[in-house]
């Protein structure tokens, strides 16, 4: 491939094109952030919180299920209220870069204490207000991550770059996961002689997980350069925030009704795929008949189809636009999940299990580059902070649905209620219009 072939640089007229090396170290802090959502979150710790730390204990009358909603709940509130001025206030004072080394340095020591969690009830207050701590710090550093996409791409790359760096995300999960199976997991003594006595074994892959979020998230902080900070009027204290928070909506609003229609839409089909990963692994277990040892395995083709639909379909939406990918995501994904309503066994588990995994990368990574066409330049981080705050708005949809089809019928049946807030985010994508390829060169609000 020739430098004029490769997606990263490949300019836009009147962009400069963007050095492939920015655009690396930029996605290297995905593949190191993927310690966090597929080890800690999805395959390997959250898992061990539920049939290690707990198993069958039921600790103030109620599962461990039942807790960790709880706590994602409490984790999702404060998220929803802070997100945006944090993402304000560091395109305001030029912090952007700043503040992702903060959150993400807070992510590393949170990974680092679960070596504290050990496989008795009695931990699982802790593990919960980690998991809870993580998920806060997790989040608003994929803020000020989100918000460089610009930095890194041209209008003319934005779906390939933004598919890069989630496919990156997987291929890092994969890796990772791989590397704590076998290094941790699968031997009756792993290495550094680590067993699965107190959960040592599952403590010391959080603790492998943070190094390897350190050694491959540095990158960024050396390549991709400080934002200039925004005018000083908008340089203004928490409660000034706040004010500016509101004008912008309203500003938003009345400048843009699509974006504010795309980020009601995204917030619901955005929380039907953090679902998708939240509970497929239970599911697996649970209903399908899937071995324990097994679900790490899956994780790992889950990742790599995830991947390979985030890379392939990402150069594709650089010629189709990102909303058709998103609706033919969604669409894919209400499929798989009423296909997986009805049938039985491991075997088909894996075929249609790993089908949803396809669509949701695309869906992911082109959600993020719809947002960076369509924001205003130099106030991205601001509106990515609104992007998650909107998703955590309606994150109690699809697991509140889950939870009440599962309790009236079964846990199969929960799958409806995924499948039922996917299918509401398509229906609401049909009122948004596609951006033009550089609709995010457009001014600022005023």
């Amino acid at each position: 491939m020739t430098a004029t072939e490769d997606p990263t640089t490949l300019p836009a007229a009147g962009a400069a094109p963007v050095a492939r090396g920015r655009v690396l170290a930029w996605a290297l802090w995905d593949w190191g952030s993927s310690a966090w959502n597929a080890v800690i979150v999805s395959f390997v710790f959250g898992p061990y919180v539920v049939a290690g730390v707990v198993g069958d204990a039921r600790p103030g009358g109620l599962t461990a299920n039942t807790w960790i909603g709880f706590s994602t709940a409490a984790a999702g509130l404060l998220i929803a209220a802070v997100a945006p001025v944090t993402g304000q206030r560091s395109d305001a004072g030029g912090h952007r870069r700043r503040n992702l080394l903060v959150w993400s340095a807070l992510v590393f020591a949170v990974m680092v204490a679960m070596f504290a969690v050990r496989n008795e009830p009695s931990y699982l207050w802790l593990a919960l207000v980690l998991l809870a701590a993580g998920g806060v710090f997790n989040e608003f550093a994929g803020v000020s991550y989100n918000a460089m996409l610009p930095q890194v791409s041209t209008p003319a790359t934005l779906g390939r770059v933004s598919g890069f760096g989630w496919s990156m995300g997987y291929f890092g999960g994969i890796f990772l996961l791989l590397i704590c199976y076998f290094g941790f997991i699968k031997p009756d003594v792993g290495w550094f002689g680590v067993t699965n006595a107190g959960g040592l074994d599952i403590r010391a892959v959080a603790v492998f997980s943070a190094v390897w979020f350190l050694v491959f998230g540095s990158a960024v902080f050396f390549a991709v350069p400080e934002v200039p900070p925004g005018p000083a009027q908008r340089r203004v204290g928490i409660v000034g925030s706040y004010r500016l928070l509101v004008h912008d909506v309203r500003a938003l609003w009345h400048r843009d009704r699509n974006a504010v229609r795309f980020l009601i839409a995204s917030a619901l089909y955005r929380d039907g795929l953090a679902a998708v990963f939240s509970f497929g692994a239970i599911l697996a277990v649970s209903v399908y008949g899937m071995a324990p040892s097994t679900v790490l395995v899956f994780g790992v083709a889950a990742n790599v189809v995830a991947a390979l639909g985030a890379l392939v379909l990402g150069r594709v939406e650089d010629v189709v636009g990102p909303k058709r990918i998103i609706m033919l995501s969604l669409v894919g994904l209400v499929v798989a999940c009423l296909v997986l309503l009805f049938v039985q066994g491991t075997t088909l588990f894996w075929v249609f299990g790993l089908a949803l995994c396809l669509f949701v990368g695309p869906a992911q990574a082109s959600s993020r580059s719809f947002l960076a066409r369509v924001a205003p330049k130099g106030r991205e981080g601001e509106m990515f902070g609104l992007y998650t705050t909107t998703g955590r708005a309606a994150s109690f949809l699809a697991p509140g649905l889950f939870a009440v089809f599962s309790a009236l019928f079964s846990d199969r049946v929960g799958i409806v209620g995924i499948a039922l807030v996917l299918a509401a985010g398509a229906v609401a994508m049909t009122r948004v219009t596609a951006p033009r390829p550089a609709e995010h060169l457009a001014a600022p609000i005023s």
